[in-house]
């Protein structure tokens, strides 16, 4: 049921493709998943994972699965081990070439499939700040972060206007993947095409200049700009970045090599077709910046000052019964919800903050309570007590039960083939349940 207006531009786009282009949205989508290598690594996975696994050839972490696999209800996907994204959404990460130490952002992030990809080639290191404007979509963005156990992440919900103000040539790489007019989402969505029309086409070409235009502003000098879309009108690819440069002479495109189906356009962009991959539509482009300067440099009283020990007493006491790291970054409190930030966080007052970093958890009286965003950033070697929870024990366990079985008193990290999925309790043989109520499930293999 495609709009017949979208159908008769993309056969002037095609002319001699269109049959073939139409023709893929009768068949099945495709499906993938990409593995979070701040859990394990891409050989041990395919070795523990129980499903059929293709490549995605232009993400090394990207993996095909079957029809018939459920990933979505395996224990690996509630551990962080695994994100499920649709393979062809993976293509504009690995064009913005991040790298350990980097600052980056993420303009439009929610669900968080970008994100969580970008913090993988983060290794854990530098500033990753993550945005989406509407509220529901951020907390989603969030508890991604916090699932994949991502410490770096700083996730705001702002007005891009807004962040110009504190990040003004601040970061190394921008992700601008942009609100769009959906076309290429078609077959995952069918009311999709019941909302298109060329004048939501053209809004969304309209708006998608304020956007890099905010983003041009937080670029440092030299940085990248990767721009992408999920749709297939010229407007808002080949044509956005052409309005784009007559307004901004210090950017330039820069061609990157198609893989593996793609196509390069005559400017350098690529274009993913349903038709010619395994995957749904998208577009791609990267931008540069002149290289006449450098990145912002934050002062020490604009940035995020951290706490003295003294006011996390609780922490402390737990830390040094719990665990076996120390970790890197400053101490701050959100009324009494304690959180780590990378060391040269910038002052976050006046943003709209969900999650400043990694949630430690709640500083009690004379106690500390643990978060799921911690456990979660943990592997089994980091704490001094750890309890594998396999078969029965790891299904009553999502589903808010306790464990039944030895453990050392007090916090324990409940682990599922060594990877980490919440805290318990232990006390008289019996481990209490601390995994969140509103994450818990009937599993079921």
């Amino acid at each position: 049921m495609l709009p017949q207006e979208f159908v008769s531009r993309m056969k002037e786009t095609l002319q001699d493709e269109f049959e073939a282009f139409y023709a893929s949205y009768d068949r099945e989508r495709f499906q993938a998943l990409r593995v979070n290598t701040l859990k394990t690594d891409i050989s041990s996975f395919i070795k523990e994972a129980p499903f059929v696994l293709e490549p995605v050839a232009w993400e090394e972490r990207g993996f095909y699965y079957s029809k018939e696999d459920k990933p979505g209800k395996h224990p690996f996907h509630e551990a962080g081990v695994y994100y499920i994204q649709e393979p062809s959404a993976m293509a504009p990460v690995t064009y913005l070439n991040v790298e350990p130490g980097d600052r980056v952002l993420d303009l439009c992030a929610a669900p968080g499939g970008k994100t969580t990809q970008i913090a993988a080639y983060m290794e854990g290191q530098g500033l990753l700040v993550t945005n989406e404007i509407h509220p529901t979509r951020a907390k989603i963005l969030s508890e991604n972060v916090e699932r994949m156990g991502i410490c770096n992440a700083i996730v705001t919900n702002e007005t891009p206007e807004k962040l110009v103000v504190k990040f003004h040539e601040f970061f190394d790489k921008i992700l601008v993947d942009a609100p769009c007019s959906g076309e290429g989402m078609f077959v995952k969505n069918e009311n999709a095409g019941e909302e298109w029309s060329l004048e939501h086409v053209l809004m969304c070409a309209e708006r998608q200049d304020g956007i890099l235009d905010c983003a041009a502003d937080m670029l440092a000098p030299g940085g990248r700009i990767v721009y992408s879309t999920c749709t297939f009108s010229r407007e808002e690819n080949e044509g956005c970045m052409e309005r784009f440069l007559q307004r901004h002479d210090d950017f330039k495109i820069v061609p990157v090599e198609p893989v593996d189906g793609m196509v390069q356009g005559k400017d350098g962009t690529i274009r993913l077709w349903p038709h010619k991959l395994k995957g749904e539509g998208h577009y791609l482009a990267v931008l540069e910046k002149s290289s006449d300067g450098k990145r912002a440099i934050i002062p020490a009283k604009n940035q995020e000052k951290g706490l003295n020990p003294k006011n996390y007493p609780e922490y402390l006491s737990f830390a040094k019964e719990y665990l076996n790291t120390e970790p890197k970054g400053k101490f701050i409190t959100f009324g009494d919800q304690l959180y780590l930030v990378p060391m040269e966080c910038p002052s976050l007052d006046k943003l709209k903050v969900l999650r400043p970093g990694l949630h430690l958890g709640t500083l009690k009286k004379n106690r500390f309570e643990p978060s799921h965003g911690l456990a979660l950033s943990l592997k089994a070697f980091e704490v001094k007590s750890n309890y594998e929870a396999l078969g029965e024990q790891i299904e009553k366990y999502l589903n808010g039960q306790s464990i039944e079985g030895a453990g050392v008193k007090g916090w324990t990290l409940i682990t599922y083939h060594g990877y980490s999925i919440g805290w318990g309790k232990a006390s008289g043989g019996v481990i209490k349940n601390h995994y969140p109520k509103g994450l818990r499930i009937e599993y079921r293999k």
